[in-house]
């Protein structure tokens, strides 16, 4: 398995994508950047022209961002983004602290230096290219930190089930543009997960990555509260 998380799906880095490998990433990357913005109907003969290519590997790229979570298609009806919504911010917050809480605790107790190296490098990436605002080196360099941490716990499942929640996470997080105290706090948190791990304090290691969930949440949360409240006023 790669040690790196596939953001482009069904085939990620490296090697020769098919069609519907290529339509899956493609349409990825335009539903993570927001210019298929959620509840965006996706017709097949529109998506075909744009990506230049036939509907059916179209049709299948839909099926693979179906199965992780980020697209709806309901038979003889058609298929959307999916919605974006408090409440499924939440969701995705609780399943996430649930399952990433046990991998980083187990990537504690069995923490290398060569994890720590791996994990050294993201972070310094991730740095690097939000302040670049390269938003997809972004996104990949924010999920090799985290994978580098979960995969160093041993358990290839437990970094599967991540993934789906985590593809739907990153719709959240990277909506809007980071300010330079933002990326400072992100890094000082990200930091702390790390330090923890390398320390093999696998209490300190839960701890911080509930911290840095926890305030992410709160902050998209006010963010997409005070849109809905504009939106609105704008409207009465």
């Amino acid at each position: 398995m790669s040690s790196r998380l596939a953001l482009l799906p069904g085939g990620g880095r490296g090697g020769r994508r098919t069609l519907a490998e290529t339509a899956a990433a493609e349409l990825h990357q335009l539903i993570l950047s927001g210019e298929l913005p959620s509840g965006t109907p996706l017709r097949l003969v529109e998506l075909a022209n744009r990506l230049d290519m036939s509907q059916m590997p179209v049709r299948e790229g839909l099926r693979r961002l179906e199965a992780l979570g980020l697209v709806d298609i309901i038979p003889h009806k058609g298929a959307w983004v999916r919605e974006l919504s408090v409440e499924d911010l939440h969701d995705t917050h609780e399943t996430r602290l649930a399952l990433e809480s046990l991998a980083v605790r187990a990537a504690a107790e069995h923490f290398s230096e060569a994890d720590a190296e791996k994990a050294r490098v993201a972070l310094a990436e991730l740095l690097q290219l939000s302040r670049s605002e390269d938003s997809i080196g972004a996104r990949q360099a924010h999920a090799d930190f985290h994978f580098a941490l979960y995969r160093a716990g041993g358990s290839q499942w437990l970094a599967r089930a991540i993934e789906p929640v985590w593809q739907n996470s990153e719709r959240y997080r990277f909506g809007s543009r980071q300010t330079a105290f933002q990326l400072e706090r992100n890094r000082q948190e990200h930091q702390a997960i790390l330090d923890a791990c390398i320390a093999r304090d696998a209490d300190a290691a839960e701890q911080a990555l509930r911290t840095h969930l926890a305030g992410a949440v709160q902050r998209i949360t006010e963010t997409m509260t005070s849109k809905q409240n504009a939106q609105r006023e704008g409207t009465s």
